[in-house]
């Protein structure tokens, strides 16, 4: 028969030292890698997005930015992306149907993390419930796709001041729009020379200390006119100072707005004038009888008519007035001409 070879005590103390070293490195890995340890309870929920922006298994989870769970799976559900998240049970009184999960990242260079919003109220999540997701904020890559975006339309514009586009275009390319803004500069310091040197009205303003003086002494007279209205001197001032007089224009005022009011609702001639509307058609109807009067007059109908524009009547008339006119003269110069009286005796 074989002979048996017994283990020696101190082989088989490697033995177990090895394989407590392995499970406390299996322990202590478990400890590191996630928040709810290895042998504590972990409450599951699942979110959905459009785009995982490179979260993956094992990503952090984070509830109003402290570390609560992991990233136990990520994967496609149709055309979005499912995750399922591993949350310790002891937070789960913070997330509620009100909570709501976006991706995040841990640092600049984009590790992906799941961060939830903190709630008080709302109904608690059960085991595996969906957890409602929110829109992803603007990553790095994002940034980067803007700013080439925004380089490119940089280089578009600069390009369109090369062609001579636009205004500034234009004023970079075409030599006549420069010549142009180049001469009225030009002008324009010729106008301020002109003026420094006192030429023309502006310039003799500016450096004839005579006109200085006058516009002052306009400026003082101004000034005493505005302090003798404050005070009350002269008619302005009355009507700003006087009580009497600012009384009588207020009654004046009242007067003239209760004259409007009768006219406007219908009181007297003017009043029933503008509302009454037979009395319109009445006045109306008697200056349309006038009119046509006037235009038969004008056209000669009628005695008055024929009066004004019959020349033959005219002259007739008028001859016959002279007559009458030589007539009355005889009479007075022999009425017994004229009275002749016979008495007849049966």
């Amino acid at each position: 028969m074989p002979r048996t070879r017994s283990l020696a005590w101190s082989q088989l103390k490697i033995g177990i030292l090895a394989v407590a070293a392995l499970a406390l490195a299996v322990v202590l890995i478990f400890a590191v890698g996630g928040d709810a340890g290895l042998f504590s309870r972990s409450h599951h929920l699942k979110t959905r997005f459009p785009n995982a922006s490179g979260v993956q298994a094992g990503a952090v989870v984070r509830l109003a930015g402290v570390n609560v769970g992991q990233v136990a799976d990520v994967y496609f559900d149709g055309a979005v992306v499912e995750v399922v998240l591993r949350v310790r049970p002891d937070v789960m009184d913070k997330i509620t149907d009100r909570s709501m999960a976006q991706i995040g990242s841990v640092s600049l260079l984009g590790e992906g993390a799941v961060d939830i919003t903190a709630a008080t109220t709302g109904a608690p999540l059960a085991e595996w419930a969906y957890l409602r997701s929110a829109r992803t904020p603007g990553q790095i890559a994002d940034v980067a796709e803007n700013a080439t975006a925004t380089l490119a339309q940089v280089s578009a514009m600069v390009e369109e001041l090369r062609q001579g586009r636009g205004t500034i275009g234009k004023l970079f390319a075409e030599d006549e729009l420069y010549q142009e803004i180049t001469g009225v500069a030009r002008s324009a310091d010729e106008v301020v020379k002109a003026i420094q040197q006192g030429k023309g009205p502006l310039g003799t303003l500016v450096n004839n200390p005579k006109a200085t003086r006058e516009i002052r002494a306009a400026l003082t007279n101004l000034e005493q006119v505005t302090a003798g209205i404050a005070e009350g001197k002269g008619t302005l001032g009355t009507l700003l100072k006087d009580d009497a007089m600012a009384r009588s224009l207020t009654a004046s005022t009242e007067s003239l707005r209760a004259l409007t009011a009768g006219l406007n609702a219908g009181e007297g001639t003017a009043g029933k004038l503008l509302k009454d509307a037979a009395l319109y058609d009445r006045v109306d109807s008697i200056t349309q009888r006038l009119d046509t009067l006037v235009t038969r007059i004008n056209s000669g109908d009628g005695t008055a008519g024929k009066l004004l524009n019959d020349k033959q009547l005219y002259d007739n008339m008028n001859g016959a007035v002279s007559e009458l006119r030589i007539l009355l003269a005889d009479v007075r110069k022999d009425p017994r001409k004229f009275l002749n009286v016979r008495v007849s005796i049966f």
